[in-house]
């Protein structure tokens, strides 16, 4: 069993980090007049996850730590609906979505284990 000696150890916050930085490669592609729309919307959601993730692992107690993935998880969501909506008003492809989404998909069942375990 490998050794977590921080957040960064954490599987969990490395996979939010690479949906991060796809999040932020996709909306490269955007017009530029969705800067402070769906651009906005859709980093600082997706930035939301890993650093959710690292805030919680810092807390002091599990139900803090408990909370955060929840919080975590909320972006979760929030980040897919925004990445579908990209593609319903033609900003994305389907093509370019569905990796981040796949991604998303396995984040959420991983955080979701991890408060499983936390709360036994």
């Amino acid at each position: 069993m490998s050794d977590i000696n921080d957040f960064k150890d954490l599987k969990i916050w490395q996979k939010g980090m690479y949906i991060a930085e796809k999040c932020y490669l996709l909306t490269k592609l955007f017009p530029r007049d969705e800067l402070y729309g769906m651009v906005q919307q859709i980093r600082r959601s997706a930035a939301s996850i890993p650093a959710n993730i690292a805030e919680g692992y810092g807390r002091k107690s599990t139900a803090e730590y408990v909370r955060f993935l929840n919080i975590a998880q909320g972006s979760i969501n929030e980040l897919e609906t925004h990445i579908i909506l990209s593609q319903s008003v033609g900003l994305s492809k389907q093509k370019d979505i569905e990796l981040i989404i796949f991604l998303l998909t396995k984040e959420s069942l991983m955080i979701l284990a991890l408060i499983k375990k936390l709360k036994e």
